[in-house]
C-alpha cells in the first residue's frame, strides 16, 4: 500500500518490515504490482525532503535516476553523502536500467552511502520490448 507523506508529492510504500520511499515517484498499485510513476511537479530540495524522511525512519530511499540528467545525478549524490551518512541512515538507492553505463552511473552517485543500493530495471510491455529492446518476452523473462 502507497500512503502520501505530505503535500510535496511525497509517497511512501510499504515494503515489508520497514518503508520504502520513492521520493520523486507515485506509487500506482495495480493487484500485487506497483507501477512508479514521475508526478508532474518535484519537490523543491530533494535533499531537504529525504532528510525529513530519514528523521520519520524510513527504511530505503529511492533518491533518484542518476543517469537521467546531471542535476539526478548530483541530487542522488548530495542525498547519499549527506542523508546517507547520519547516525542510523536509511539505504539510499538510485534507479538503474539492467544497462551496464546506467549500473555504473548509479553506483558513482549512491557509493558515498554508508549503505548504498542499486534498484534495477527492465522495460516490460510490450511496446517497449518491440521497439525498444527489439526482444521478445520469452527473451526479456
Amino acid at each position: 500500500m502507497a500512503r502520501q507523506l505530505s503535500k510535496l508529492g511525497v509517497y511512501v510504500i510499504e515494503a515489508g518490515p520497514g518503508d520504502f520511499d520513492a521520493t520523486k515517484r507515485i506509487a500506482q498499485i495495480d493487484g500485487k504490482h506497483i507501477h512508479l510513476l514521475k508526478p508532474p511537479s518535484l519537490p523543491p530540495s530533494l535533499p531537504q525532503v529525504a532528510r525529513q524522511l530519514s528523521k520519520l525512519g524510513v527504511d530505503v530511499i529511492e533518491a533518484g535516476f542518476p543517469i537521467a540528467s546531471p542535476g539526478d545525478f548530483d541530487a542522488v549524490k548530495r542525498i547519499a553523502q549527506t542523508v546517507g551518512n547520519t547516525d542510523n541512515p536509511p539505504i539510499i538507492c538510485g534507479l538503474a536500467r539492467a544497462l551496464h553505463k546506467d549500473i555504473e552511473t548509479c553506483w558513482e552517485a549512491v557509493k558515498h552511502a554508508a549503505f548504498p543500493r542499486i534498484h534495477t530495471f527492465i522495460a516490460t510491455s510490450d511496446i517497449h520490448m518491440l521497439h525498444k529492446l527489439k526482444k521478445s518476452r520469452a527473451q526479456v523473462h
